[in-house]
């Protein structure tokens, strides 16, 4: 197998990416750099995720989730339940911040429920793999 050159590859990268120029404070950027380090991931990849998930734009292999695997089942599961998490967080911040003058009122118990809902959900997805 032949090598490709430089220029080829230059030229591919110009026609299928885009650069972004980002400025962020020297703190922020090495925090982020540390936290792609440790979890393995690179830059550009996390910024991309981010990028999609704000946009709504899938990557062409999440359009049709692939479980066929044991390995992908827990892995989207795992993702499943983060984002569970995350709403969850979401809904117990919001809970939190409701004035005591309306702690008895139906939007503070739907939170309530919804929070026990969701932590429900989350104890029993965490068993299906134990």
């Amino acid at each position: 197998m032949g090598k490709t050159s430089n220029a080829v590859k230059q030229r591919w990268n110009k026609e299928h990416y885009t650069q972004i120029k980002v400025s962020v404070q020297p703190k922020i950027a090495e925090a982020f750099k540390r936290k792609c380090k440790s979890d393995g991931v690179s830059i550009a990849s996390e910024i991309t995720r981010f990028m999609r998930e704000q946009c709504d734009h899938p990557r062409p292999s999440e359009q049709v989730l692939t479980v066929s695997t044991r390995q992908q089942r827990r892995k989207a599961l795992s993702k499943l339940v983060k984002q569970l998490e995350k709403i969850m967080d979401a809904e117990s911040q919001y809970l939190e911040n409701i004035p005591e003058n309306l702690q008895n009122s139906i939007r503070y118990e739907a939170a309530s429920q919804s929070i026990q809902a969701i932590q429900d959900a989350i104890d029993n997805l965490d068993t299906v793999y134990e």
